[in-house]
């Protein structure tokens, strides 16, 4: 009804860009959306992250605070509030109530861009560019709608797509690579298509550093609750011996799990010191004080990283689109703009 225009959708005169994909978790959004919120903080942009919040604990608009809880926001806007703390976090089932409330509150109304968090699928609001994210281990030529599949919605739906973004990758990207995927994709000519690969950072714990250079000295018991740990994994594998405790996407840790996640622990194989090894999406659920080895456990920090040296063209369509739509003619037009 949308696609016939029966469905009226909602626009708003404000830069507003989704990121989002046509399955079911798994393909890196907020990794995504943090090399977004970087990009534009970097340019002294006001930016405003809205999110379903999901699996979180209340109703309705809700801008997040200093002292919001995951539980009241969900894991992810946690999560992205912690990292910015400058950052304009909102959650709101309802994306155009969520804008609205952004726009009009007197606290957020001087936000420069909005980035909406998985919203792809919420079709009653239009935003100005649409990045969709396909997780390259599971490209959607392949896949199904659900419950046979992991598709939310038929394939053909990334033509709605300004941007087309391949992450995970793990092959080497050459220009046969990139031809097959745009022939798998159906990639137009009016989109753009760009490739991802997740980058890790040094583990950390507090201010406690242990790089990742060193993690051979370690044996790791990863545990995760997200919907994809297998290239965590596999790059773990490669530094280091690994036990792994993987839980389900977006899982609410309880104490049964705390009690099995200290038996794997006392249970790894002796000869070195062993760490707990966790994902940032992770230590915002994980009450680390219920486990007597809370100070064995770490962080690992993801980011991403845009290959064949399209990094500075997609970077540049991101603030060409934000500077074009901005209401704040006062910005600078750099030289080169």
């Amino acid at each position: 009804m949308y696609n016939h225009r029966i469905l009226k959708t909602k626009s708003y005169d404000l830069p507003v860009i989704c990121i989002g994909n046509l399955t079911v978790g798994g393909t890196g959004k907020t990794p995504h959306t943090e090399y977004l919120i970087r990009l534009l903080q970097n340019e002294e942009y006001k930016v405003a992250v809205l999110s379903r919040g999901y699996k979180r604990k209340t109703q309705g608009y809700m801008l997040a605070t200093g002292t919001s809880t995951a539980a009241e926001i969900g894991d992810e806007p946690y999560q992205m509030k912690s990292k910015f703390p400058n950052l304009t976090v909102a959650v709101d089932e309802d994306r155009c109530e969520g804008v609205e409330c952004l726009m009009k509150n007197q606290e957020t109304a001087d936000v420069d861009v909005i980035l909406l968090d998985d919203a792809f699928q919420h079709r009653r609001i239009q935003a100005g560019l649409n990045i969709v994210l396909v997780d390259s281990n599971r490209p959607i030529d392949k896949d199904y709608l659900l419950p046979a599949g992991r598709l939310r919605e038929n394939a053909r739906g990334l033509k709605r797509a300004d941007i087309v973004m391949v992450t995970k990758l793990k092959e080497e990207l050459d220009e046969a690579t990139i031809k097959q995927y745009q022939d798998r994709l159906r990639i137009k000519d009016s989109q753009q298509l760009y490739f991802t690969r997740f980058r890790y950072g040094d583990l950390y714990q507090g201010e406690e550093i242990i790089p990742l250079g060193q993690l051979s000295q370690y044996h790791v018991l990863m545990v995760t609750g997200i919907a994809d740990a297998t290239p965590m994994e596999q790059m773990l594998k490669q530094q280091t011996e690994v036990t792994t405790i993987q839980f389900g996407d977006h899982h609410t840790f309880t104490q049964q799990d705390y009690k099995r996640i200290e038996t794997a622990y006392q249970q790894l194989p002796t000869g070195k010191p062993g760490i707990v090894v966790t994902t940032e999406k992770d230590s915002a659920r994980m009450d680390v004080s219920q486990l007597s080895i809370r100070k064995k456990v770490y962080t690992l920090p993801i980011e991403v990283e845009v290959l064949r040296e399209s990094e500075t063209i997609f970077n540049q369509q991101i603030l060409d689109y934000v500077r074009k739509n901005s209401r704040n003619s006062s910005i600078p037009q750099r030289a080169n703009d």
